[in-house]
């Protein structure tokens, strides 16, 4: 019987990807996979260092799992990602319970750190930040069946003043066309239906490759000849590259999510400038004009920062405006969380956190309203749909939780349809139409 094996994957969609990389490499070598982390002889804990509040999660979960070596089976304990990354002298001083240290580039070293957990040594391997996995890896799905990340690229160029990324992911490099048709091909023939394509910067996919210009629209024409996916969706599409190409594939290929994700993360020029960012807002407009513009309705997406450092009271009026004036599909608000080794980190214009959770909270209600108003919207129109759990409703009904076509893993709303049926399961698809909306959720029924 293999030893057990435990995990803990927290952050991003791209820092899954990696979690499920090192499982299959465990598997590979003997390890079963547990839900019972008291029970695991292994537990790897993947980080996220993105914001002060990743951080402080990441921390209090190392720090929970870490207890199982009193209370549990565990004998080994690996942190990896990007905590690990920018943190590492810190972490295996402070937390001795800490067996091993795996950067962000290098997962594939993961039964190196097993290796020296066996002979009683630590380990800190932080080399190669320039790897990037490949099709040939192997990896354990811990999505649905049905659907799947796929990381196109790694890395990012964009040295956003807030961010810390390209100092522990490296620079922006690309996985081949090739290698990223061959895994979709792989996944495809396991069950999987829907793939959501990411990257730090999804956009810009290619530019490594392809003398600074962008590939993703040549890597979407061979993803949409992979029979068996039926959804392509794409997140983190920065408005740099977001080309008329781009959208008109989007438009009129059917397997693609009419959905458009796109971090602006703010409007106001100033604060543009400040973060680095490459678009004005006259750029921003101009996109969102076009996208709303678009023969068919595209969902449209947004994360958004508030309270940079120096962020007046004007400039946060001219976002809520911007945003009652757009009103996008969806949108993420996160409050600027000061980052040491980042430009805007060492201001000393700093916004007083009692100032950026009230701003947060605005926003936040703002674009609440506007969310009901859209979902209501929708009432009486027909989309696609994949229901991902069954649920008991009343009266020994059946209830179908899902997502709209329209709707990604994770970040949106859900899809319910009531008294659905023995017949519907989770990971198919089929034509509802919207009954009713509401601020995040909406209800169906299924079209005959």
């Amino acid at each position: 019987m293999g030893k057990k094996l435990g995990y803990v994957s927290l952050g991003c969609a791209k820092n899954l990807v990696d979690t499920e990389v090192m499982l299959g490499l465990l598997r590979d070598n003997g390890y079963l996979i547990t839900e019972d982390l008291s029970e695991a002889d292994l537990i790897v804990v993947n980080t996220c260092t993105f914001i002060e509040k990743a951080k402080a999660e990441s921390i209090n979960t190392i720090l929970e799992v870490a207890q199982y070596k009193e209370d549990g089976a565990c004998k080994g304990l690996i942190v990896a990602g990007c905590l690990s990354q920018q943190y590492q002298d810190e972490l295996f001083q402070e937390i001795p319970e800490i067996d091993a240290l795996i950067g962000t580039g290098a997962w594939d070293q993961v039964m190196v750190a097993v290796d020296a957990i066996e002979h009683g040594d630590r380990s800190c391997i932080m080399e190669n930040i320039t790897n990037i996995y490949d099709e040939r890896m192997p990896r354990i799905q811990t999505t649905p069946r049905y659907s799947a990340y796929v990381k196109i690229a790694e890395g990012c160029n964009n040295g956003c003043t807030f961010c810390i990324i390209p100092k522990v992911r490296g620079a922006f490099r690309s996985r081949t066309v090739e290698s990223i048709k061959a895994e979709v091909g792989r996944l495809a023939a396991t069950g999987v239906k829907e793939i959501v394509l990411i990257a730090q910067d999804t956009t810009s996919y290619g530019i490594d490759l392809n003398d600074g210009k962008p590939m993703l629209t040549t890597l979407l024409k061979e993803l949409t000849t992979v029979e068996g996916i039926e959804w392509i969706r794409m997140l983190y599409l920065y408005p740099t590259f977001f080309s008329d190409e781009l959208l008109d594939i989007i438009v009129n290929e059917p397997k693609l999510c009419k959905y458009v994700d796109i971090p602006l993360q703010h409007v106001n020029n100033d604060i543009l400038k400040q973060m680095n960012r490459r678009d004005d807002r006259n750029d921003i407009e101009r996109l969102l004009k076009k996208i709303r513009n678009a023969p068919t309705h595209i969902t449209l997406r947004t994360s958004i920062i508030v309270g940079f450092p120096g962020e007046t009271d004007e400039q946060f009026e001219e976002l809520c405006d911007f945003v009652k004036e757009i009103k996008f599909d969806n949108m993420g608000v996160f409050t600027y969380s000061q980052e040491a080794g980042t430009p805007a980190g060492a201001r000393e214009d700093q916004i007083p956190e009692e100032v950026k959770e009230e701003r947060y909270h605005v926003l936040m209600s703002i674009q609440a309203a506007i969310s009901e108003g859209n979902n209501r919207d929708l009432e009486g129109t027909i989309d696609y749909a994949m229901v991902e759990e069954i649920e008991e409703g009343e009266n020994n009904t059946l209830l179908a939780k899902g997502r709209l076509k329209s709707q990604a893993p994770d970040v949106d709303g859900n899809m319910y349809i009531e008294d659905c049926g023995e017949d519907i399961q989770p990971g198919d698809i089929f034509k509802v139409q919207v009954e009713q909306g509401f601020a995040y959720d909406v209800v169906a029924t299924v079209v005959e």
